[in-house]
């Protein structure tokens, strides 16, 4: 065994601090074995391949998302080891309702799912998330207007957070009297905690964002039903799922909820990263800048190579088999999108940033499958809005030397989770330019 590979091999991805700042490293040398291996520190099984992860994810069947978000971290209520060799898929229904977060959309499976996916996109229509875009254009400009004058910020703090908050409120119609208290209320949650939804080093969740936006929406839901409006919330409350049955405010409320932990999540990520790459990248940047026809392609490859969610979990429901690997039922699976999109079998070079590479938007970023993020469109919109109208306002987008350190020698810190890929914290300095016309 060499050095490099005995010091893979001795830390644990799942509880050590080891692979925070880059865990692509170990995911290649993972793959280097085998695109789907058994890690030797919990018994995870490891999903490096890109095919075999879009296996797993496209096979409700086979696999269940029921502890997607925390894997066996926040314990686990089904009695897996006894049932290696047979179909759990009952016993897992049994036990369902005592595993973490099993309210919430990114755990279902179908035909819950299904229904309750459904009930999410009637609410996203269309005509609702063009309405939505032109919201973002005149919120991107506010929320730029905060810091412009100072020809410097604190990215995540004065623009992605806020704006990505903002945003998915105008979209589910929350009132303007209360978007105030959304955006203390979430941002608060966000820097504390970093997301609604946990899986650090410690292997604690939280429900705290989740639980108070429950009770806000529930509440909303209750009041357009006894006193519609002509508003979007009133839209909300009227909604059914396909077959016509009246869901509970609780169930709608839990919908909202989702929709705010997956846009906000993946937004305030893709922006971090975005601006870094605008920052370390002054080549990338003079290139967008002049050709803004390239920024959509420029999104998706942020996406590709340090995409937001770097993995997710899958529990077997049945004895089966990917890539030649026999996976016993009750194994838990995790899929490490971060490693999937850097797969040399999918993508040529996969290590470097290409701005216009062809097949980019085949990555994996936001899963893939019936659970693809929901917030991955308004992640997409957000980020092309904001580059734009960064670009109006400023010249030349640099990473601070005093916070971040020299190029070359860059000092960046990671959320310290193994679901979440992304930044605490990038600051940017700029040279502002006359407010312009959109």
């Amino acid at each position: 065994m060499t050095k490099a590979a005995s010091d893979f091999d001795a830390h644990d991805f799942f509880r050590s601090d080891r692979f925070i700042d880059d865990p692509y490293a170990y995911f290649d040398y993972l793959r280097e074995q085998s695109p789907v291996l058994r890690e030797p520190h919990q018994g995870v099984v490891m999903v490096t391949g890109y095919q075999e992860a879009l296996e797993i994810y496209n096979d409700p069947d086979r696999f269940s998302s029921c502890m997607s978000t925390t894997g066996p971290f926040a314990g686990c209520p089904i009695p897996l080891a006894e049932h290696r060799d047979e179909d759990i898929s009952a016993l897992i229904e049994e036990f369902r309702d005592r595993t973490p977060f099993h309210d919430q959309l990114p755990t279902m499976d179908p035909p819950v799912h299904t229904e309750h996916r459904a009930l999410l996109m009637s609410l996203i229509t269309p005509k609702r998330l063009k309405e939505n875009e032109d919201f973002m254009w005149k919120l991107a400009d506010q929320q730029i207007d905060s810091f412009l004058s100072r020809g410097e910020c604190e990215f995540m703090n004065d623009f992605a957070q806020p704006f990505a908050v903002l945003v998915v409120a105008d979209l589910l119609g929350v009132p303007e009297t209360d978007r105030v208290e959304f955006r203390q209320h979430l941002i608060r949650v966000e820097q504390e905690s970093g997301g609604a939804v946990v899986g650090g080093t410690d292997g604690e969740v939280s429900h705290g964002p989740l639980e108070w936006l429950y009770d806000k929406f529930s509440a909303y839901i209750e009041d357009r039903r006894r006193n519609p409006k002509d508003d979007i919330l009133t839209g909300l409350a009227r909604a059914t799922f396909p077959g016509g049955a009246v869901p509970e405010p609780i169930e709608v409320a839990r919908i909202a909820a989702n929709l705010f932990a997956a846009g906000q999540e993946t937004t305030v990520r893709l922006l971090s990263y975005a601006f870094q790459v605008l920052g370390d990248r002054p080549d990338i940047q003079q290139r967008l800048r002049a050709e803004r026809s390239l920024i959509p392609n420029f999104v998706e490859e942020c996406l590709r190579i340090e995409g937001p969610v770097k993995g997710d979990f899958r529990l077997a429901k049945k004895p089966t088999s990917v890539g030649g690997v026999e996976i016993p039922a009750g194994t838990f699976l995790y899929i490490a999108n971060s490693a999937a999109n850097r797969d040399a079998r999918k993508f040529e070079n996969p290590e470097e940033f290409q701005f216009d590479r062809k097949n980019a938007r085949l990555h994996v970023a936001f899963g893939a499958g019936r659970h693809a993020c929901p917030g991955a469109p308004l992640a997409r919109a957000e980020t092309i809005v904001a580059l734009n109208r960064m670009f109006d306002r400023t010249r030349d987008i640099r990473i601070s030397e005093k916070i971040h350190g020299p190029a070359g020698a860059r000092r960046y810190s990671y959320l310290p989770t193994f679901i979440l890929r992304g930044l605490t914290h990038i600051a940017i300095e700029f040279d502002p330019v006359e407010a312009s016309p959109r």
